[in-house]
């Protein structure tokens, strides 16, 4: 066995999440993790417990996921599906959207970059992509409330975000709400709402509402793509908007020029 395949003990995997890892061992490790998804999956909860902890201690910023893992995450939550639990995939998009803890180590260890093409785009436009990618599959759970309670949906979402926030319709495309989830973000929470049309097909609508003076500069649409799934999105005030669906779907720059109309006042 090559030693780019060679196995990984759990010590070097802890190793790795607390980016101690002995550097020539690192690109043994990330082939590992690249072919194992399952411990993966478990370095990526690992993380995620770590994040939180620094939130909670109110450390430093742990810095950007590495481009290696976005990939991994990415490649997992499309191919194994069923093999990862929701909320194995929560922990997942933790890891994702908040980022790994050794992300400086990363730069000063030589990994290898492996630019996505989101790379550039908005932290909360990673965010979006991350949670689009990891709950649009789900059959089980894809939304935590559903479109049949609506208004408490509206009300709950505004309330963790701070600002009253809309639902617009997408009836006219084909798409009805099947409701929506609160998920973490960089330092406030954020909301996805998904729509589905009758073939199945999803949408995903991700709202960000940023603290005073953290918003992004404003921007008009931009398009980003990851694999073949497409992200318009735009920020407005303190609003962060991303509308991601299949870039073979449906028309989304009419779509979002549709819901930007709608959220006017």
């Amino acid at each position: 066995m090559s030693e780019a395949l060679s196995p990984v003990t759990d010590d070097e995997l802890h190793a790795f999440v607390d980016a101690q890892l002995d550097p020539a061992r690192l690109s043994a490790v990330l082939a590992w993790l690249r072919a194992q998804p399952d411990d993966a999956a478990r370095v990526l909860e690992w993380q995620a417990q770590r994040v939180r902890l620094r939130q909670m201690l109110r450390a430093i910023d742990p810095g950007p996921t590495p481009a290696v893992l976005t990939d991994v995450v990415m490649r997992a939550s499309r191919k194994g599906r069923r093999q990862v639990p929701w909320l194995q995939a929560a922990a997942v998009l933790m890891l994702v959207t908040v980022g790994v803890a050794g992300g400086h180590y990363w730069g000063q260890a030589g990994a290898p970059a492996e630019a996505l093409t989101v790379a550039a785009s908005p932290r909360f436009v990673r965010e979006a992509v991350a949670a689009h990618a990891v709950f649009v599959p789900e059959t089980r759970h894809p939304v935590e409330v559903t479109a049949a309670d609506e208004a408490h949906l509206v009300q709950w979402l505004s309330r963790r975000l701070g600002a009253p926030l809309k639902v617009p319709s997408l009836a006219k495309y084909g798409y009805r709400l099947l409701g929506g989830r609160l998920l973490p973000g960089e330092s406030t929470p954020r909301a996805q709402f998904m729509f589905e049309n009758p073939q199945g097909g999803r949408v995903t609508l991700y709202v960000a509402v940023f603290a005073p003076g953290q918003a992004p500069d404003a921007t008009s649409f931009r398009s980003v793509r990851a694999g073949d799934e497409e992200s318009f999105y735009w920020i407005e005030d303190r609003f962060g908007y991303a509308l991601s669906a299949k870039a073979t779907g449906p028309d989304m720059q009419a779509m979002a020029r549709e819901i930007y109309a709608q959220l006017q006042p």
